[in-house]
């Protein structure tokens, strides 16, 4: 099959669609089809991601990345989106390529950056199908980033649900990971709504016996760590990923308990470092950022830490709560969004209240005291994850395209 692909984002950027996208490339070389990768160029951050020319070119066999120009997205420069003119060499290449299917990663993103709903007119006039796939909930993004009163923000998020449904339903199908979020979108009146279990985890790289004693000193020069509780986050240090409910729930968290015997892990980077270093190190001695990691460094990072804590509550599903799980520790997250389709309260990890720091304390404090409530939970998170390898979600994946071009045969 020949496929093209469009997304919003590529590696070197660590994001949930950047690392789904690498780990669909590589099962899709190995089972020996062509793909066509567009997306944005990263050429001009080469100050932040050093290694930017791994990830362009022929970089797996059949597998063909053309960067198109780009430029910072939200005042973000370490977040990329393509330019209006780059659509031309996206048609040119489209036509020397000549593929099956086209696939789009976030749709509404490039649309931003194209003023064109990506793929739709070429795949119209070849007669090809057209796929696309929902990642992130951006109609929420608004009071993040532009700090909008409660009553704009759901005037906005009313008005943008009708551009965003309009953009969806003129592919094919849109694609979800998540049953909350396709009772979502099928509520903003997206039509053509497909959930399925198109994300995974390499289990293998996630083996227990990678955990050891002294890992952080080993890997990270971290030789205090060694008998403390390791709490770690894990993911992009912005407004949308929960940073200012947690800074306000760890000061209370603070009030409560003694912190000295607990290390607070941060992997990520962003516009909140800064603030977030600030607060915690006021806080707790036991800080410790680790700035942006390969996706390498992440299954022996999660199965040496203790519990994961994530407070997004805009998460389409939640990929490092899947890995977390993978690494078998429990997670604390709130009530909101996809992550809910994963965390079984109780089960295999918590789910709190959202905006609630009583609950969230609460039920943190629960995995701080209780060895074997972790050790139970992560084992049970362990078996949940085990249906969730990358060659099944890429297969099921393969399954949709395949249907959706006999359906064009017909």
């Amino acid at each position: 099959m020949k496929i093209a692909i469009a997304s919003s984002g590529f590696l070197p950027v660590v994001d949930g669609v950047t690392i789904t996208l690498i780990n669909r490339l590589h099962r899709l070389s190995k089972y020996g089809h062509q793909v066509l990768l567009f997306c944005p160029d990263y050429s001009c951050v080469e100050n932040i991601y050093p290694n930017w020319r791994d990830y362009t070119g022929n970089i797996l066999p059949g597998v063909r990345v053309i960067n198109l120009p780009s430029e910072s997205i939200m005042g973000l420069d370490f977040e990329r989106n393509i330019t209006q003119k780059s659509y031309q060499t996206v048609l040119q290449a489209l036509r020397e390529f000549q593929p099956d299917i086209i696939h789009v990663d976030e749709p509404e993103r490039l649309f931003v950056g194209f003023w064109k709903r990506p793929g739709i007119d070429f795949a119209k006039q070849n007669s090809i199908p057209c796929v696309s796939f929902f990642h992130t909930n951006f109609l929420d993004y608004g009071k993040d980033y532009f700090n909008t009163p409660n009553w704009l923000d759901s005037i906005l998020k009313w008005v943008f649900q009708f551009p965003l449904a309009w953009i969806y339903n003129a592919y094919d199908v849109t694609l979800v990971s998540s049953n909350v979020i396709s009772e979502k979108l099928t509520k903003i009146g997206v039509k053509n709504v497909k959930q399925g279990n198109f994300l995974g985890v390499d289990l293998e790289q996630f083996n227990r016996e990678i955990r050891e004693e002294h890992f952080f000193e080993k890997q990270y020069a971290m030789s205090a760590i060694v008998n403390q509780l390791k709490i770690v986050f894990l993911g992009r240090l912005t407004p949308d990923k929960g940073w200012n409910f947690t800074l306000d729930a760890i000061s209370k968290l603070a009030q409560e308990i003694e912190l000295e015997n607990i290390a607070w892990i941060v992997a990520g980077d962003g516009v909140m470092r800064d603030a977030i270093a600030t607060k915690l190190n006021q806080l707790t001695p036991n800080l410790y950022f680790l700035g942006r990691i390969s996706p390498d460094e992440v299954p022996a990072l999660l199965v040496n830490c203790d519990i994961h804590v994530t407070t997004s509550e805009k998460e389409t599903r939640g990929l490092t709560v899947l890995e977390a799980f993978a690494a078998g520790i429990p997670v604390i997250a709130p009530r909101a969004g996809g992550i809910q389709d994963s965390i079984q309260d109780g089960w295999n990890g918590f789910l709190y209240e959202p905006q609630n720091r009583d609950d969230f304390i609460k039920k943190l404090k629960l995995l701080i005291r209780d060895r074997a409530l972790r050790k139970t939970m992560g084992d049970k998170a362990r078996d949940y994850i085990a249906e969730y390898s990358w060659d099944n979600a890429v297969n099921n994946l393969l399954q949709v395209w395949e249907e959706q071009i006999a359906s064009q045969k017909l």
